[in-house]
């Protein structure tokens, strides 16, 4: 079924409820909408623009789309027509997209003047092929030993091509690509008219089981999750430790769904044979498919990644410096794209290119804590961050929208994610926060980073004070 010309006027009514009306005039008017079968397709003035409406605005835009359509809409970000990245020095992409960025930034309390005055650069369209920036897609997910398996079998339990791989159970650490695959997974089942589709984390499903029971709603409930679902897709199950009443549920959801030949999709932080606190007949469900395992990414997977993500923003990287951060980062996925960010943004800055020295210091800003020094636990650096503003752990934590409280408790989330082993739902748990907002706090903080000087000198005293913690 297509979706009508005019879904993109009710998004942009719904938007208007919610956002400022700078933050529309500078990010969302720019965008060119087109509708079809496969769902909402955006265009994009530059690939800056697509990048910052991808982790500012593009949860948000799905969510009114599928508001206003009543069903689960596809959205497809692209970039307009524009010169062949080959052919954009690195320095002028960089410039570009960092002196955009600083105009428009994400603090509300902002000159909307300004804010609304400030225009991403136009572009000259050419004659080149447009070229689709697509976030979580399975051409942009980059492939190697570590993560084929997993891509494969996604893939295959997206177009419905085997189905003794049901239910598919993806596991690995954090920022390794479950979540990209999940999400290329519910595009592709979208695309081949399958417009039931659910995805959703543990956490979302617990709260609408418990609002069920609640309201005595049980068979709405049962209704959305089992009869009207076409496929399901949820993220980070180890949140159903020690939850009973919810793991019964779900079990009999999976049950019911993949007996009835319906595909599953399930994510988590480890295997479901080591979640504890889990049922066993969970478990055995859990894992009576396919388990795929993304492992970290080897030099050569870390070294095309890089390119990839750079080619995506028109940066070329020289080889020297390649070099230097396939060697030096070991980690995630998600620590090469914080480094890459880091470097982009202070060659803008500093008005030089990309060299050994400038990739040097991203490093040593943003690379992940040697493994062989301790943790600290998220009381630490709660009370930490809180010695540092004159404020309290207490108050960092209480219910206030305050905006100073607020930056501080961001602050403090994004150190806990950098510090502690702790996983983002303890984090959560710890300010009285669920998931989402300690994800979107952290997401914040690490865009801040860039754009506001002031907030860099707070990350780097404060780190600069957990390290003398961390090292005794």
């Amino acid at each position: 079924m297509s979706f009508p010309p005019e879904l993109w006027d009710g998004v942009l009514r719904r938007l208007g409820a919610e956002l400022p009306r700078h933050a529309l005039e500078a990010w969302v008017h720019p965008l060119h909408a087109e509708t079809g079968p496969g769902g909402l397709r955006l265009l994009c003035p530059s690939a800056f623009h697509r990048a910052r409406i991808e982790a500012r605005w593009l949860a948000r835009i799905e969510r009114c789309a599928a508001a206003e359509a009543g069903r689960p809409v596809a959205v497809c970000l692209e970039v307009q027509e524009r010169c062949a990245v080959g052919s954009i020095p690195a320095e002028t992409v960089v410039s570009e997209a960092v002196s955009t960025k600083a105009a428009v930034g994400e603090r509300s309390d902002a000159d909307p003047a300004a804010v609304a005055s400030a225009r991403p650069a136009a572009l000259t369209p050419r004659s080149a092929p447009r070229q689709p920036m697509l976030p979580h897609t399975f051409d942009s997910f980059v492939v190697g030993p570590a993560n084929a398996l997993a891509r494969e079998a996604t893939l295959a339990v997206a177009r419905d091509a085997q189905r003794p791989l049901n239910p598919l159970f993806l596991v690995s650490d954090s920022g390794l690509g479950k979540t990209h695959l999940s999400r290329a997974a519910l595009g592709e089942a979208l695309r081949r008219g399958r417009e039931r589709c659910i995805y959703e984390s543990a956490e979302s499903f617990t709260n609408h089981f418990m609002t069920s029971i609640r309201d005595r709603s049980m068979d709405r409930f049962k209704r959305r999750y089992r009869q009207d679902c076409e496929m399901l897709l949820l993220e980070d199950v180890q949140f159903l430790r020690g939850k009973s009443a919810t793991q019964l549920e779900l079990f009999h959801t999976l049950s019911h769904l993949i007996d009835a030949g319906v595909r599953v999709i399930l994510t988590g932080d480890r295997l479901p044979r080591d979640i504890d606190g889990l049922d066993p007949r969970l478990r055995s469900r859990m894992g009576a498919g396919l388990v795929a395992e993304i492992e970290p990414p080897d030099a050569a997977l870390r070294r095309e990644i890089l390119r990839s993500k750079a080619s995506h923003g028109g940066v070329r990287i020289p080889e020297p410096c390649l070099d230097l951060l396939v060697e030096s980062l070991r980690g995630s996925v998600r620590d090469l794209e914080g480094v890459l960010i880091q470097l982009v943004a202070s060659a803008s800055l500093l008005k030089r290119p990309i060299d050994l020295e400038l990739t040097r210091r991203a490093l040593h800003k943003l690379a992940p804590m040697d493994p062989h020094e301790a943790c600290l636990d998220v009381g630490t650096v709660v009370r930490t961050v809180a010695a540092f503003f004159g404020s309290s752990p207490e108050l960092l934590a209480a219910r206030t929208r305050r905006r100073d409280v607020l930056a501080q408790r961001q602050l403090a989330m994004y150190l806990c994610r950098q510090y502690t082993d702790a996983p983002l739902v303890a984090i959560a748990r710890a300010f009285g926060r669920d998931h989402p907002s300690a994800a979107n706090a952290i997401r914040r903080v690490e865009r801040a980073i860039l754009e506001r000087a002031p907030l860099r000198y707070q990350v780097e005293e404060l780190a600069a004070r957990l390290d003398r913690l961390r090292r005794g």
